[in-house]
């Protein structure tokens, strides 16, 4: 059975609001909800791929080190996955029949908060996959903390720059 269309409330309490301001509410949830959907599930892919090397005959064959940097970087895969999927599990258990700017600041902080442990487990088996290949730790560190110059540059340096300047 289809959920009932949600009322939209700029107070959180279903109060008056201007005319174009649930639409634009309406639209800024789906929006996230479909941005947390759309990400999903690459971070599931990548969370597989993470699980099945554990059971991999190489995997032994790693330093402790290299296994338990591996082990922390699921962790934070995990992590981001519970988080990307917190909006749309808030949304279905409160059940709550408006959407407010409060659930769309929520959602949003939830989301941007994700990148976080997804952006460090990616640089940590960066590191594993480095020391790996070439067998040189410092190299493996440089790597992953390259990657995650990376990652912060574009997922929040350049987003933040351009918060109050759009692109022309």
């Amino acid at each position: 059975m289809a959920r009932p269309r949600k009322q939209v409330s700029s107070d959180g309490a279903g109060g008056g609001s201007p005319a174009s301001e649930p639409k634009e509410l309406h639209h800024d949830a789906q929006m996230m909800l479909d941005e947390a959907r759309m990400v999903l599930p690459g971070i599931q892919a990548l969370f597989g791929f993470q699980l099945i090397a554990v059971f991999s005959d190489g995997f032994g064959r790693l330093a402790n080190t290299e296994q338990l940097a591996h082990l922390g970087s699921i962790f934070l895969v995990t992590i981001s996955i519970a988080l990307i999927m917190t909006p749309a599990a808030y949304d279905r258990i409160v059940d709550d029949p408006t959407i407010s700017r409060g659930f769309i600041r929520l959602a949003s902080r939830v989301i941007t908060s994700a990148m976080v442990p997804l952006m460090l487990g990616i640089a940590i088996d960066i590191y594993v996959v480095t020391s790996v290949v070439i067998d040189a730790r410092l190299a493996a560190i440089g790597a992953a903390f390259f990657v995650a110059l990376l990652f912060v540059a574009l997922w929040f340096a350049f987003p933040w720059s351009r918060r109050t300047r759009p692109l022309r």
